[in-house]
């Protein structure tokens, strides 16, 4: 059985404050709808600044749906771990493990857009040293011991819920991602299909001589969206789908090394493509992979839509 993904971004180029607020709401109940019928998680991640709303609190969003929920993880991939003030985090991600039971993953990665660290006010060339101190600091935290940060002696209270400590994965498509994963003995999960870089954390586990694993993703991890009728929601729906693969294009270099990167410019492109796939029920069902990721509400596609896609694919595809 596939390990099965609903994602949410909440994007929404043309949102009000009020049809916004309605997506976030349909969004919490499309999780709980999810929980009952056995979805692995919800995956959310976070983008500032943006000019199509992409959700920017991860963890905000993370608590309202544990709150709607009893038993469905949600995995944020990724934070940008530099953009965060190290105990503040532990403290918020220590309760979002209690709160859920020990169902949050979190992946932290340094990002890849220099104005959201220049909005932040967090100096780019830093990133690095940030993440390293963001991820020891919360290993440290979440002991519950007294430890020394920044000149000072502090405790970090309440212990989290998972034992030895939450969910925490290092994301990234670099061999210092892969280093600093093996180095503090966590798992790592690379952006892309990318086995040298994998090889590359196996061999730093064993010169560290920690334990750790790496969580690949597939050689092709399309975004899926499902419908009856794939040529009417193509011509319907496809500019949803290719503002947000213009959008996410457009803030990477030919550097960056994604799992999920299209090239496109038009949606006779994007279809062509596959990385934004429109299938059928049948169509989903025989789809040989280890995962499968809904995007229900991608680009600021329509509620009512995405619900029929989320429909299917719980009702019929898994049924």
């Amino acid at each position: 059985m596939p390990f099965t993904v609903v994602r949410m971004n909440l994007v929404d180029p043309d949102a009000t404050a009020q049809s916004l607020s309605a997506r976030y709401r349909a969004a919490l109940e499309m999780a709980a709808y999810a929980d009952d019928r056995g979805i692995d998680t919800v995956q959310t991640e976070e983008h500032h600044g943006t000019d199509n709303n992409w959700l920017p609190s991860p963890f905000a969003f993370a608590g309202a749906v544990f709150g709607a929920t009893r038993r469905i993880a949600v995995t944020v991939s990724a934070i940008i771990g530099p953009l965060y003030d190290p105990l503040r985090l532990a403290e918020d991600i220590a309760v979002l493990d209690l709160v859920s039971g020990g169902r949050l993953v979190t992946v932290s990665g340094i990002g890849y857009r220099p104005a959201e660290y220049e909005q932040q006010g967090v100096e780019w060339g830093r990133r690095g040293k940030l993440q390293d101190e963001l991820l020891e600091t919360l290993l440290k935290a979440w002991s519950g011991e007294e430890f020394t940060y920044r000149g000072r002696r502090v405790r970090v209270t309440p212990r989290p819920f998972t034992e030895p400590h939450p969910m925490l994965l290092v994301g990234g498509s670099s061999r210092a991602a892969a280093r600093r994963a093996a180095r503090l003995g966590l798992p790592f999960f690379p952006s892309a299909h990318l086995p040298e870089l994998e090889a590359y954390y196996n061999e730093q586990l064993a010169a560290y001589g920690t334990e750790g694993f790496c969580m690949m993703p597939a050689a092709v991890t399309p975004l899926l969206h499902l419908s009856e009728d794939p040529d009417r929601t193509w011509a319907e729906y496809g500019e949803h789908f290719l503002h947000e693969a213009r959008m996410y294009a457009s803030w990477q270099s030919k550097d960056i090394r994604s799992a999920v990167k299209s090239g496109a410019t038009t949606v006779e492109e994007l279809r062509a493509e596959g990385v934004y796939r429109v299938v059928t029920p049948q169509e989903c069902a025989s789809l040989e992979a280890d995962s499968l990721v809904l995007h229900p509400l991608c680009g600021g596609m329509p509620v009512d839509e995405a619900w029929r896609s989320l429909h299917l694919f719980c009702e019929q595809a898994r049924g």
